[in-house]
């Protein structure tokens, strides 16, 4: 599972085998975890134990850094669809 960016406490990743679906970043601290979908906008899809001020934060930071993590899930899942 490639990580994309740390900021605080906070690391931002996805999974390799979730190449083949709609570009999406996953958001970790301690024992919370938030999944997030990148394109059209960043748009919550899960939430498993942030507050609603911290999901703003983390929608904050995530949009701020949007082309950044759209580049390394691209660049990372540039030979999936020529290997599947």
């Amino acid at each position: 599972m490639p990580t994309a960016l740390r900021t605080g406490s906070y690391r931002i990743y996805f999974y390799s085998y979730d190449c083949g679906k709609p570009r999406h970043m996953y958001v970790d601290r301690e024992n919370h975890s938030a999944k997030y979908w990148l394109d059209p906008d960043v748009a919550l899809a899960e939430n498993y134990g942030y507050s609603r001020k911290e999901l703003r934060e983390i929608e904050h930071v995530l949009r701020d850094r949007i082309e950044v993590l759209r580049n390394e899930w691209d660049e990372f899942c540039s030979g999936y669809a020529s290997t599947s």
